[in-house]
């Protein structure tokens, strides 16, 4: 059995795999250190064979979650590092290291589970927009603040008061709170239908469109193409990597 980590900015996702190991991803927020539940959970774990980790958090996480793998089993985790080129998928960026292993590790799974011309929208403290050909050339992507992170950066410098509650229905608004919630959501939805279009045209087919991360729910309904919602992607990548014996 391996133990499968995903550490973001804001939650940790974790998940056992293996032969006969049922698959079930949780989800914590980590607010920068190791949560409660998550070290009451692992308590009663059997010891892994192996840990493998996506990290994009910070290193007081990394540290952390050495010192309990040691505690609790007397092992070292395995950071995930992006390479260059992978199970079939080659990086745009000339220097791997540059590259988020979350975002490396969303066009691993995609292009193992369908080999097509893909968008991979990671909706999360920030959103990241990469584009993957059928034959796993990646062509780049885009960095925007999140939802929550774009709101929070506006009314920081304004006096506009924040609006809790989900805009819905029309994509405009008829106050300024709602405008500016509507907006965020509106902003990140526009940029993938672009780039959703423009891949169709290099690429000459019809692309899909894969939506991931914390905020895809609120994501789904500014979306003008099809998309097909996959919360474990980052963990997806993990199996794969897993399944090749490497990090």
């Amino acid at each position: 059995m391996n133990l499968l980590i995903d550490v973001g900015n804001t939650n940790l996702r974790w998940a056992c795999h293996g032969d006969g190991v049922h698959w079930e991803v949780k989800v914590l927020r980590h607010n920068g250190g190791m949560p409660l539940d998550l070290l009451a959970a692992w308590e009663g774990l059997a010891a892994p064979a192996r840990i493998l980790v996506s990290h994009v958090g910070s290193s007081v996480m990394a540290d952390a979650l050495g010192r309990v793998a040691r505690a609790y089993w007397g092992i070292e985790p395995n950071f995930a590092r992006t390479r260059s080129e992978f199970a079939g998928v080659r990086i745009a960026y000339a220097d791997p290291a540059r590259f988020g292993v979350d975002r490396w590790l969303t066009l691993i799974a995609a292009h193992a589970e369908s080999p097509q011309p893909t968008l991979v929208l990671d909706a999360g403290t920030a959103a990241t927009f990469d584009l993957l050909l059928a034959d796993g050339q990646h062509l780049g992507g885009l960095i925007l603040p999140g939802v929550e992170m774009m709101r929070t950066s506006l009314l920081a410098g304004t006096h506009i008061p924040r609006v809790t509650d989900e805009p819905a229905g029309d994509p405009w608004a008829t106050d300024t709170g709602t405008a500016v919630a509507a907006g965020s959501v509106q902003a990140l939805g526009a940029l993938a239908d672009r780039l959703f279009d423009r891949l169709a045209e290099q690429s000459g087919a019809q692309p899909r469109l894969l939506l991931t991360g914390g905020d895809a729910e609120r994501l789904r309904p500014a979306l003008g193409r099809p998309c097909q919602e996959v919360p474990d992607l980052v963990m997806r990548g993990l199996v794969r990597l897993a399944g090749c014996g490497k990090e």
